[in-house]
């Protein structure tokens, strides 16, 4: 993903969960993968699906069963 693209996403997540510390990093050998980050934590991953020449983006974010103690 270009930066300009990486930074709308990251705006995009911002706006809709109304938080800040949301921050997007790029995977060195994957271009068309994202790493987000809450406050320093890794929270997920952000995939870019360029279909035909329609283009969306996943977001994954696993939950562990022991962090919902």
């Amino acid at each position: 993903m270009t930066k300009e693209e990486c930074n709308k996403v990251e705006i995009f997540l911002r706006k809709t969960f109304r938080l800040d510390a949301i921050k997007l990093k790029p995977l060195p050998k994957k271009d068309d993968t994202l790493e987000v980050y809450i406050d320093n934590e890794f929270t997920g991953l952000i995939y870019r699906d360029d279909e035909e020449g329609e283009v969306s983006y996943s977001f994954q974010m696993a939950i562990l069963d022991y962090d919902l103690d």
